[in-house]
């Protein structure tokens, strides 16, 4: 990082108030009008070095106010250099990987902006009709917020040019990379001028966030309001050790027992999600289901449900949870663990916003260690732990911390996971059991902490496993 930008970093502690980065009396006036009267941390840092004209690398998790870290400068910028923008043109172009995430960002650009005439803001996201999008690009917009999909689909049908663009924002990076945008992104950045500010945000850097970066800026200043792929300090986080059967009766024993204003349920398939839902509405629980294969209308309707406390319980993928911006959400669950670790930064980052505390409890069954562990380690932490497991494990698949199983006892000696050759037509049912007829069950594992002195709803009966049915998770 350069001289400059750890210069203005040094001077962010004296950056008390709004009225000290030099914003506009509009804005200033807007800012007023929503109650914002100290910036966070990344704004303090961030929009000093933006309102200077120079390429920003923001590492920040959900939840900082980093929406305003850029759109505050953006917006100064604009009221500044006043111009008409050309037709079929934008000025700006934020970029954002989902739906939800570009809605609230154009919200907030007209909330800051509302005191700027003219300042037309436009929106192009996936799920709705193209038209009235393109109508709205026909006369050129200052500010355009959009998915890396449509915006190519507009730039491919001539409806939205490229070449008269001033800042680029690219928000959520690291979400982009994981959801397979990284060539729609590197085919807008080659329609860009040389000649532009970019401001790239992240919450983690892995190795091709980091490569990205150095394709896209110029001497960029690098600010940074948390360690590197660190999780909220205020989020009280747990682990469930369980069996994968048994978690659909588990999370409804929680969802009874824990006091929970709102949870965020993470699931990591779109059908998983679904069959989540059904299991809960199935046990008298009102739930609802965001994910990719829903319709605009039916995500918007089930956020807006969630967010007025008409449901309390939302079950959602990754992908979808990008841009879920509600206050008071008390719990998050990782009903399923995700195998990239650093999605769990950014699932338990949506508890414990703008300073609240909030709890993410985390369900691993035997198949899940390896991403815990992967967890722990990128975290650099061990997460407490409860064991909820059954002492009649299978024991299907050797690890290392079992090292009595080497002899299976009988175990049929095939290779690898290939179940034994079947006689007659059993349809794959003699497969089905093969992992498990002879191998001895392990032993419970012990020494593992228990840690969670507080979690009375873990004393569950055998009654509502029974009636969890069988093959009720994914």
């Amino acid at each position: 990082m350069s001289d400059t930008a750890h210069i203005a970093i040094q001077k962010r502690d004296s950056l008390t108030s709004f009225n000290d980065f030099g914003l506009a009396e509009p804005i200033l006036r807007a800012l007023a009008e929503e109650k914002y009267e100290t910036p966070t941390p990344i704004q303090s840092q961030t929009i000093p070095i933006a309102c200077q004209g120079r390429d920003v690398i923001g590492i920040a998790q959900t939840g900082t106010g980093k929406t305003a870290a850029f759109a505050l400068p953006i917006l100064n910028r604009l009221y500044a250099k006043r111009q008409r923008p050309a037709q079929k043109a934008c000025r700006v172009l934020v970029l954002s990987p989902t739906r939800e995430l570009s809605g609230q960002i154009a919200d907030s650009f007209r909330a800051y902006g509302r005191h700027l005439r003219p300042l037309e803001i436009a929106l192009a996201i996936g799920g709705v009709s193209i038209r009235p999008q393109a109508r709205a690009l026909a006369r050129g917009v200052e500010v355009l917020v959009a998915t890396p999909g449509r915006l190519l689909d507009l730039v491919n049908q001539r409806s939205l040019r490229l070449d008269q663009i001033e800042v680029l924002v690219l928000d959520e990076a690291d979400r982009m990379l994981d959801m397979g945008f990284i060539h729609d992104i590197r085919r807008i950045v080659a329609m860009l001028p040389r000649e532009r500010q970019t401001l790239f945000f992240s919450a983690t850097m892995p190795p091709e966030v980091t490569k990205l970066s150095a394709h896209m800026l110029r001497d960029p200043a690098r600010v940074a309001v948390t360690p590197q792929a660190t999780t909220a300090e205020r989020v009280d986080q747990r682990v469930i050790l369980t069996e994968k059967a048994a978690k659909p009766a588990l999370l409804a024993e929680l969802l009874n027992a824990e006091p929970i204003d709102r949870v965020l349920v993470f699931t990591r398939t779109k059908h998983g999600a679904d069959k989540v839902v059904r299991l809960l509405n199935k046990a008298g629980l009102a739930a609802d289901a965001i994910h990719g294969n829903k319709s605009q209308g039916q995500r918007e309707r089930a956020l807006a449900a969630f967010r007025d406390g008409r449901i309390r319980t939302l079950i959602a993928t990754d992908i979808a949870a990008r841009g879920i911006d509600v206050d008071g959400v008390s719990h998050v669950v990782n009903y399923d663990l995700p195998n990239v670790p650093e999605s769990y930064v950014h699932r338990i980052g949506r508890t414990a916003r703008a300073g609240r505390a909030g709890i993410a409890i985390s369900f691993c069954d035997h198949e899940e260690r390896p991403f815990l562990r992967d967890i722990e380690r990128l975290i650099r932490m061990s997460i407490p732990s409860t064991d909820r497991r059954s002492t009649q494990r299978p024991a299907h698949r050797p690890a290392a911390q079992h090292p009595g199983q080497r002899q299976q006892h009988g175990r049929p000696n095939h290779r690898g996971n290939r179940p034994p050759r079947r006689h007659g037509g059993s349809n794959g049912q003699h497969a089905a059991l093969a992992p498990h007829p002879h191998g001895r069950p392990p032993e419970r594992e012990r020494g593992e902490p228990s840690g969670l002195g507080n979690v009375k709803f873990l004393q569950r009966s055998p009654g509502p496993r029974r009636s969890a049915g069988p093959g009720t998770a994914n």
